[in-house]
C-alpha cells in the first residue's frame, strides 16, 4: 500500500540561453528605465545562473505578444515536453503507454481548455478510461506538491500506475511592457522545462512514505500572478529570503513531528531553488552546510528557476548520485506555501 517512485525523467526545450546575452536583451527591453536598470543589473550576475533553455528563441522576448499566440505557443511547446519526458519516463520504468491509470498535469505559467493531459491524449496512446488531474495555480511548489498529489491517488488505488507530469514556460508569461523591478528580475531568473515521474505501488523503487504543505496567514501578495492586459504579470516579494529563513524551519519540523521526524533523521535534502538568496536562506533555516544544498545549486545553474519543474531536476540528479537513504522534498509557491514530500530509498 506504500507509493512507489519508479522512474523520474526531465526536458528542456530547444533554445539555450546564455546569461550574457539576457544582459545583452534586457538592456533594450528596459531602455526606457535605463537608470533602474543599471542599478539592478547587479541580479544577473548574482543569480548564479549561466545557462536557461526557451521553448522561443531570446529575440521573441523583444517584442510584446498578445495572449492568443501565448496560448498558442505554450499549448504547443508544453506538449512536445511532456511527451518527451513522458516518454523517457516509461521507457525508464519499463512500462508501456496502455499501461498508465491516471494522470496529473501541473503548470502554471499558461491555462488551455481541452487541458494539456486531454491534449496529450492525442499524441500518446494512453489508454481512453485513463484518468486525468489538470492542476493549475501551485506556482514554484507544484513539483513537491504535484507529486504528493500523485503519491495519495496512487496510494488509494494500489493496483494502478499514475503519471506525474510538470511543465513550466516560464519565459512566455515575459510581458516587455512592464518595467517594474519584479520584471527585471525575473528576466534574471526563469526558464522553461518539463518533467516526468512515474508512482505506483506495484512499481520498484523509492518509497514516498509522507508528503503535507503548510500555507502561512496573511501571505497572499508573496508570490502569484497579477492579471494585466497583456498577459500575467509577476509577483514576488523581495521579503521571500527573510521569510524563509525565519519561517520556514517551524513548517518543516512540523510536518516532520507529524510523521516522527526531524531534520535529523534526513540523509538527503531536495529543495526547490528559488534563487540563490533563498537557498542560503533554507541552509540557515534547515542548519544543514551548504554542500547539503549542492544539487540544488547546480540545477539553479545550469537550468534557471523553472517553476515547479525545477525540483524535479533536482530530485532526477540525486537519486542518479546517491543509494540509500531518506529525503526530504521541499518547495514554495503561492499561498504563501511551503510544501513537503518524503522519499525512502532502501539498501
Amino acid at each position: 500500500m506504500t507509493p512507489r517512485l519508479a522512474s523520474v525523467a526531465v526536458a528542456v526545450p530547444p533554445f539555450e540561453i546564455r546569461q550574457p546575452d539576457v544582459v545583452a536583451a534586457s538592456e533594450k527591453i528596459f531602455a526606457g528605465r535605463a537608470g533602474a536598470f543599471d542599478r539592478m543589473r547587479t541580479v544577473y550576475a548574482n543569480a548564479g545562473i549561466e545557462t536557461r533553455y526557451s521553448c522561443v528563441p531570446l529575440a521573441w522576448y523583444l517584442q510584446p505578444h498578445g495572449w492568443p499566440e501565448r496560448h498558442d505557443l505554450f499549448v504547443q511547446a508544453a506538449l512536445e515536453l511532456l511527451q518527451r519526458a513522458a516518454g523517457e519516463c516509461l521507457a525508464r520504468s519499463g512500462i508501456a503507454v496502455e499501461q498508465i491509470d491516471g494522470i496529473v498535469v501541473v503548470s502554471t505559467t499558461g491555462m488551455t481548455t481541452p487541458s494539456l493531459d486531454a491534449r496529450l491524449m492525442e499524441r500518446m496512446n494512453f489508454r481512453r478510461d485513463v484518468q486525468r488531474l489538470p492542476i493549475f495555480g501551485l506556482g514554484c511548489a507544484g513539483g513537491v506538491l504535484g507529486l504528493a498529489r500523485t503519491a495519495a491517488l496512487a496510494r488509494a488505488s494500489p493496483d494502478q500506475y499514475w503519471l506525474f507530469l510538470v511543465v513550466e514556460l516560464c519565459g512566455l508569461t515575459f510581458r516587455p511592457r512592464d518595467q517594474s523591478n519584479s520584471n527585471i528580475v525575473a528576466t534574471a531568473l526563469f526558464g522553461d522545462g518539463a518533467a516526468a515521474a512515474l508512482v505506483s505501488c506495484k512499481a520498484q523503487g523509492p518509497a514516498v512514505t509522507a508528503w503535507g504543505e503548510h500555507t502561512w496567514r496573511g501571505s497572499l501578495d508573496v508570490m502569484g500572478w497579477e492579471v494585466e492586459d497583456d498577459g500575467f504579470g509577476v509577483l514576488f516579494s523581495r521579503d521571500i529570503p527573510t521569510l524563509v529563513r525565519r519561517q520556514f524551519r517551524e513548517a518543516a519540523d512540523g510536518f516532520l513531528a507529524a510523521h516522527d521526524l526531524s531534520v535529523d533523521d534526513i540523509d538527503l535534502f531536495v529543495m526547490h531553488p528559488g534563487g540563490v538568496k533563498v537557498i542560503s536562506a533554507l541552509e540557515e533555516a534547515l542548519g544543514v552546510p551548504a554542500t547539503a544544498l549542492e544539487n540544488s545549486r547546480v540545477v539553479l545553474r545550469d537550468f534557471g528557476n523553472m517553476s515547479a519543474a525545477t525540483v524535479m531536476f533536482v530530485l532526477e540528479r540525486t537519486l542518479a548520485q546517491y543509494g540509500a537513504g531518506r529525503i526530504l522534498l521541499g518547495g514554495l509557491g503561492p499561498g504563501f506555501t511551503a510544501g513537503f514530500a518524503i522519499l525512502e530509498r532502501g539498501e
